[in-house]
């Protein structure tokens, strides 16, 4: 044998050098894959926990609908009732007055006195407007006011007996009234132009 058969090559020892031992291939096939376990599992953790995330999202979204749904119903049903029962208020204020009519009457055909009927109606009258009063009604008083179609609803124009009525109300065919500050009917008035 020749010398060169003993000594290998520089071309195979490279080759060598390039190829490693099987037991270094080995660990650095391990070591990858226990890199990709790793990320994996890392992937695997992170996906469970989006997960329960979302499922704890869908179940607060859920809670929310269905709370809303609840609490409009609710508002829908007290609305209901508020407008099936909204005059119970005021109903129960006239009913005293009421009481008054019926004992008037009782007493109008008993009695001839007209002055003492009257009065006693008057009284009822006043009544009557203090408790509407209560509730927030409010009466105008037009005559002698500038014309305001907020307020007035004009049915005559009359010529002004005065330059200094012009535009004024002088007389109120209709009583308006007002419910809290808002106009609820309109004083029906005579204006001097």
């Amino acid at each position: 044998m020749s010398t060169q058969e003993n000594h290998p090559s520089q071309e195979e020892e490279v080759v060598k050098n390039q190829e490693g031992t099987p037991a270094e291939e080995t660990q650095e096939v391990a070591a990858d894959q226990k890199e990709e376990t790793a990320c994996c599992d890392e992937q695997a953790k992170e996906l469970a926990e989006t997960k329960q995330a979302l499922e704890e999202m869908k179940d607060k979204y859920l809670r929310s609908v269905a709370e809303f749904d609840n609490y409009r119903k609710r508002t829908l049903k007290e609305k209901a009732e508020l407008i099936k029962n909204g005059g119970e208020k005021a109903i129960t204020a006239i009913l005293p007055i009421l009481d008054d009519l019926e004992r008037a009457l009782s007493t109008m055909q008993k009695s001839d006195d007209i002055a003492a009927i009257v009065q006693g109606v008057d009284l009822i009258y006043q009544k009557f407007l203090k408790g509407l009063g209560q509730e927030g009604l409010e009466k105008m008083e037009p005559v002698g006011q500038p014309f305001d179609t907020d307020f007035h609803e004009a049915v005559a124009l009359v010529p002004a007996p005065d330059e200094e009525q012009k535009g004024k109300v002088l007389d109120c065919v209709q009583t308006g009234y007002k419910l809290n500050e808002k106009v609820i009917r309109h004083a029906k008035v005579v204006v001097a132009q």
